[in-house]
């Protein structure tokens, strides 16, 4: 049975690689403005990571995939932070997140093809930042990590400076809860 996963995230790449030598990856084209947050993080997280996976199911011609959809999204005071658009919204985001406390969702969707059954989840992770001032932030932003990075920031690289704790799982904030990706699979009957 070949493994797929549906994404474009080298992050998530690295890390699934951790729990599976040989994995194709097929980026997704499910338009992530499709779903509309309704106040409930885990529910637009797993239908975000559900979108992705059934795109990618569709593209593949092979009858015998396993495809793991992922999407991760940042939660400040019941608001969704996706990827920044450009640098004055990355640099809102960093300075909204300053000196307070958020949570980090990843929704996992695994759709397996031949028995044509979905498994859907969620992971949170509450996360502290210091006081950031504006000089940091601007620093920060110059390095160009913010891109393509829910909240502005990567907690495995240069934004990791910012966390001052964390409850719960760390990579689900870089973007692939390995421990819940693990039980799922092997819940769907996959050697890992």
């Amino acid at each position: 049975m070949k493994i797929v996963l549906a994404s474009a995230s080298s992050r998530r790449r690295q890390l699934l690689s951790r729990l599976i030598e040989n994995f194709q990856v097929v980026v997704s084209d499910f338009d992530e403005d499709s779903v509309v947050f309704q106040g409930r993080c885990e529910s637009y997280v797993m239908k975000l990571a559900e979108g992705k996976a059934k795109d990618v199911c569709r593209k593949l011609t092979n009858e015998s995939s396993i495809v793991i959809g992922c999407d991760t999204a940042v939660f400040l005071r019941g608001k969704v932070m996706g990827k920044p658009r450009d640098i004055q919204e990355a640099f809102h985001m960093l300075k909204a997140l300053s000196g307070n406390e958020h949570d980090v969702y990843s929704g996992i969707a695994i759709m397996d093809k031949v028995l044509h059954k979905t498994v859907k989840s969620f992971v949170r992770t509450t996360v502290k930042f210091s006081e950031i001032d504006d000089r940091c932030i601007k620093n920060y932003l110059k390095k160009g990590e913010y891109k393509d990075k829910a909240g502005a920031y990567g907690i495995q690289g240069y934004g990791g400076v910012f966390v001052k704790e964390i409850h719960g799982c760390y990579y689900n904030v870089v973007g692939l809860p390995l421990n819940k990706l693990y039980n799922m699979l092997s819940g769907m009957g996959v050697n890992l």
